[in-house]
């Protein structure tokens, strides 16, 4: 399995976990939590997606020789 398949199944294993806690949280009224849990989740999520891009313009730099 290369790097970005796996990659894509932690987004979403991120992302069921995420939606998991939100709907307990939910039910428990509290609501101000949940909130906070999705927001985090989305930064971590948005943190590999970073990692990844950064990754994606290394290998755009080597193959056009821009180092």
């Amino acid at each position: 399995m290369s790097m970005e398949v796996g990659l894509i199944f932690q987004i979403a294993g991120i992302g069921i976990i995420l939606a998991f806690i939100h709907t307990v949280l939910k039910e428990l009224k509290r609501e101000d939590i949940a909130n906070w849990t999705i927001l985090v989740g989305f930064v971590v999520i948005l943190l590999h997606v970073a990692a990844l891009i950064n990754s994606l313009f290394d290998k755009i730099k080597s193959v056009f020789l821009f180092q």
